[in-house]
């Protein structure tokens, strides 16, 4: 897939002549692509004088980059100790089956993006999913389908 780079000049021009603006141009630049694309990071490279191995260290050390496009929709699901013991290995584990995906993956049809995180910090509300940034607690594989159905309805 081609990508247009038009913007990524664009966000590379505001931040030309400033310092210590690598993390701040990556997140711009996904929140534009919704990733940070390759070809991005080559033109980050050549105009801003940048080793692109200096650029994937930082794409790699930070969990909130994406290299590769992500779904319409991400799931993550909580694996602290909390949600573990209520069940959250088996929600991960269920939508992991029921989509297809491994986690960090994307379903083919690009609606849904799958992630394991460490934790969510709601215990008390275990086990949980964020999907985007709703958070659902005391999930199910019940209140799973439905919430996929959800979310399947909102293009």
């Amino acid at each position: 897939m081609k990508v247009d780079l038009s913007d990524t000049r664009k966000i590379i021009q505001q931040y030309r002549k400033k310092k210590g603006i690598l993390i701040p141009l990556l997140q711009e630049i996904q929140a534009d692509y919704g990733y940070v694309p390759k070809e991005s990071v080559d033109l980050i490279s050549k105009e801003l004088a940048i080793y692109p191995v200096e650029i994937y260290g930082i794409l790699t050390f930070y969990a909130q980059f994406y290299l590769t496009p992500r779904g319409r929709h991400t799931i993550k699901v909580c694996q602290g100790t909390a949600c573990h013991v209520m069940g959250g290995k088996e929600i991960l584990d269920y939508l992991s089956n029921k989509l297809e995906i491994s986690e960090g993956e994307t379903t083919k049809d690009n609606m849904f993006s799958l992630e394991r995180v460490a934790c969510l910090g709601c215990c008390g509300m275990a086990p949980v999913v964020v999907v985007d940034n709703n958070f659902y607690g005391r999930c199910t594989i019940q209140k799973l389908d439905k919430l996929l159905e959800k979310y399947q309805e909102i293009k």
